[in-house]
């Protein structure tokens, strides 16, 4: 009988390396094959975070990702999932094209994309320029290696709201059947299919004929106070993804951890973590809450 190969999956949880994402990933002893459940980052958009990071310019950012984006696909867990929070950004009166060419060159790298959710940041201020409007969403791109992954829907599905009670207090015979619409589309809904339902599936401010439907737009506002970091994500951010590809006990990694959002998430949630950062004030940082938070010396 063969050796069963434990070691793989063997990873030190509970600690912020501190140095470059595209070399300390390639170290297999902290980072094994196939180790992760779910990698969720926001690395720093092209020609943004100047201060703290450098800059990556729109034309060099795939070349830029593609060696990290080589190593989370052999660390990440044959039914794990990687989130990808990123948005392009606007230069000369048009849209850069970078992550369009990046969510592409991560097919070819053997990503699939199964997904893009949209961050709807709900308290963004409005504002304007001379051809369009403030950005107010970003992308959350969903990848993992293999077609059939992890996902724990039921997780995320949230109250089914007051509009069911109004609903249902004046139902006819046709909320009881499939509808179909007169041009014969694939949308069908059987009304009497929600009675009783306490919880349902997330869903946005959409209705359709007074109906709400799933969506995979995520409204949570963002963050006021930065935490000394120029791009913070908001706690609910990665609690949403824990919820729908994580259990707990299981290992989530953030390459690009900056002010320590995943690694707070993950303890709140009884995930465990592994993170990386170039800055080393912010692991610093990162590390004192953790060990005020965990009561444990780090």
């Amino acid at each position: 009988m063969a050796k069963k190969d434990v070691r793989k999956y063997k990873i030190k949880t509970g600690v912020v390396h501190q140095g470059n994402a595209a070399i300390l990933l390639k170290n297999k002893s902290k980072f094994p094959d196939e180790s992760v459940d779910l990698i969720i980052t926001s690395p720093p958009y092209a020609d943004k975070r100047k201060k703290f990071y450098g800059s990556v310019h729109p034309s060099e950012y795939v070349d830029w990702f593609l060696p990290i984006g080589k190593e989370l696909l052999r660390i990440l867990k044959p039914n794990g999932s990687f989130v990808l929070n990123i948005k392009e950004h606007a230069r000369n009166g048009e849209r850069e094209t970078y992550v369009i060419e990046l969510i592409l060159a991560l097919k070819k790298q053997g990503w699939f994309w199964v997904e893009e959710y949209c961050w709807y940041k709900k308290n963004s201020y409005p504002g304007k320029w001379p051809n369009r409007f403030r950005d107010s969403w970003e992308r959350c791109l969903h990848f993992t290696k293999e077609r059939s992954f992890k996902m724990y829907q039921n997780a995320v599905k949230v109250p089914i709201g007051d509009w069911a009670s109004k609903r249902f207090k004046s139902m006819s015979e046709k909320d009881f059947n499939r509808h179909i619409s007169s041009t014969n589309g694939t949308l069908g809904r059987n009304v009497s299919n929600w009675l009783n339902r306490k919880k349902v599936y997330p869903h946005n401010v959409v209705v359709f004929e007074e109906e709400h439907y799933v969506s995979n737009v995520l409204e949570f506002a963002t963050v006021c106070t930065n935490k000394n970091h120029s791009a913070v994500f908001p706690l609910e951010l990665p609690t949403w993804f824990f919820k729908l590809f994580t259990r707990k006990g299981d290992v989530v990694l953030d390459p690009f951890i900056g002010s320590g959002t995943t690694a707070y998430a993950a303890l709140a949630m009884g995930r465990r973590f592994i993170g990386v950062e170039l800055n080393e004030e912010y692991v610093n940082q990162v590390n004192k809450q953790i060990e005020l938070m965990s009561g444990v010396p780090n």
